[in-house]
């Protein structure tokens, strides 16, 4: 009989806290979704204490997800562990994680506590949490540069009170894989069975992955990770790195298993890039580009001979498929959507139609249709936000010899504004004239535009970073065009659609100053 290793994916939690990484809580649904899809075992789906939008997409996740279990993380504090339970009520099957630091270095510096006093907070914590739910999750901050007769201690006392899984993280990517091995190894002697030791790793040398997969071989049984390695600072440990070394070395992890479906995860990864604006290094372990591509004479003519000469694992067993449909304008639906099935999507008949029109508009300006253009093409719709402004028409000057200039054209509770601007450049004076005829002041916090596909007709993919009307927090927008300055004005245009979503209900559009 093999062991089970739990899959708790943390992407929408300490994934979005990567710098430029906020999603918005439609966004979180596409992809707590789709992690269902991967079968991931427990999704952490934000901090509900955090902030309203946080509380609200636990909630909605919750309304969807209904074979993994929904967890929401808590400080050991009372009110955020009620509003942990709270946004928690509708899930099928739930968990509250609940943590406080126990390193000296924390408990003197941070928390200004006493070890016994970390040790009856502790408890408090969990025995509020289980009146939510049966199932809770007591982490035990900086654990890596923590005292071991310390840890001892604090974990007997929580399971004592009913923490069911106890997760011992290198909080600052602290520890080599040797150290955390031999750390996890004794504390799953000390506890035995009455609860289930996980980790949580981060990569700050580089080595999440490696302490992850060396916790496992010492007793870990619950892994927690983030499509990509998302996450604070140089990330967490990949998802897809870790399923895929102990499929690959079934000889060294012949005793346990996972439960994630490993076709589902470069789509899962491919969703989270397109979502997020933040794309996985090329030479990126699994699922970055050049991971299944090979340009050396010597090794193309090895994969020729044996496919194994150079390729530990198959393309395949990841979701990535050698064999591809050519899509192009003389494509009919059913080859289209035969090809979003195989890539991962599943539309509604009227998405499905939209997606076609959007496809066949697309494959007008360009020879070839790439799987990337199309995940890219149906990723940048999938959010169901409010479109207060839509982008009519966008007008540039050429500004090779005079001042750079735009004109635009937008929707807006159906009338139609025309505005033209001048900037410093091409796309200040775009943005300028959408702050100008929407009434709502920007400051562009990020640009980014990369090619999604190949060739000299590549669409454009623009990523934005904004913040609007002086607030502090920033919004993503992003736009897709084969034109990167039209690209760019949907990104825009996207970003202060977002801003306006999640503003109160007393305060949207119609009631401002502003068109």
């Amino acid at each position: 009989m093999k062991d089970r290793v739990y899959i708790f994916d943390t992407t929408l939690r300490d994934g979005e806290q990567s710098p430029g990484a906020s999603m918005n809580t439609e966004e979180k649904i596409k992809i707590a979704s789709q992690l269902q899809r991967l079968g991931v075992d427990i999704i952490e789906a934000g901090f509900a204490a955090a902030s309203p939008g946080d509380f609200d997409a636990i909630k909605r996740i919750c309304e969807v997800v209904d074979r993994s279990v929904v967890c929401s993380l808590s400080r050991a504090v009372e009110r955020d562990i009620v509003l942990a339970g709270e946004s928690l009520q509708g899930a099928r099957r739930k968990r509250i994680h609940t943590f406080i630091a126990t390193s000296p270095i924390h408990m003197e510096h941070k928390l200004k506590m006493k070890p016994d006093e970390v040790v009856r907070r502790a408890v408090d914590a969990v025995k509020l949490a289980k009146s939510f739910t049966d199932d809770v999750e007591f982490s035990c901050e900086d654990a890596g540069r923590s005292e071991i007769p310390f840890l001892k201690e604090i974990l007997d006392a929580v399971i004592e009170a009913g923490a069911t899984t106890l997760n011992i993280p290198d909080t600052v990517g602290y520890r080599l894989p040797q150290e955390m091995g031999a750390l996890i190894k004794e504390l799953h002697e000390h506890v035995g069975e009455r609860a289930i030791i996980s980790v949580h790793c981060h990569n700050d040398l580089g080595l999440a992955v490696a302490n992850s997969l060396f916790s496992v071989m010492n007793g870990a049984r619950q892994v927690e990770c983030t499509i990509n390695g998302l996450g604070e600072r140089a990330g967490n440990a990949a998802l897809e790195e870790i399923v895929m070394a102990m499929k690959t070395r079934y000889d060294v992890f012949y005793n346990v298993e996972t439960g994630i479906n490993t076709k589902e995860i470069y789509p899962t990864s491919r969703l989270v890039s397109a979502i997020t604006g933040i794309e996985p290094q090329p030479n990126k372990a699994i699922v970055g580009k050049n991971a299944f591509a090979h340009e050396s004479g010597i090794h193309q003519d090895g994969m020729l001979k044996c496919q194994e000469t150079y390729e530990i694992m198959r393309a395949e067993d990841i979701g990535l498929e050698h064999n591809r449909l050519v899509l192009g304008k003389h494509s009919g639906r059913h080859a289209f959507k035969e090809r979003l099935e195989e890539l991962g999507f599943e539309l509604t008949k009227e998405e499905l139609e939209k997606a076609f029109e959007r496809f066949k508009t697309l494959a007008d300006k360009k020879k070839e249709i790439f799987d990337d253009d199309i995940r890219m093409l149906i990723a940048s719709e999938i959010t169901n936000i409010p479109q207060a402004f839509e982008l009519v028409g966008l007008q540039i000057a050429d500004c090779s010899a005079g001042v750079p200039s735009a004109a635009v054209t937008i929707r807006h509770s159906e009338r139609t504004i025309t505005d033209a601007g001048i900037g410093d450049g091409t796309i200040d004076a775009i943005f300028k004239t959408i702050d100008r005829i929407s009434g709502h002041a920007g400051v562009l916090k990020d640009y980014r535009v990369e090619a999604v596909s190949q060739g000299k007709d590549a669409l454009a993919k623009v990523v934005v970073n904004v913040q609007f009307d002086g607030s502090k927090t920033a919004v993503i927008g992003h736009g897709l065009s084969i034109d990167t300055m039209l690209a760019s004005a949907k990104a825009y245009i996207g970003a202060l659609n977002s801003y306006l979503s999640m503003l109160p209900s007393d305060c949207k559009i119609d009631s401002c100053e502003g068109v």
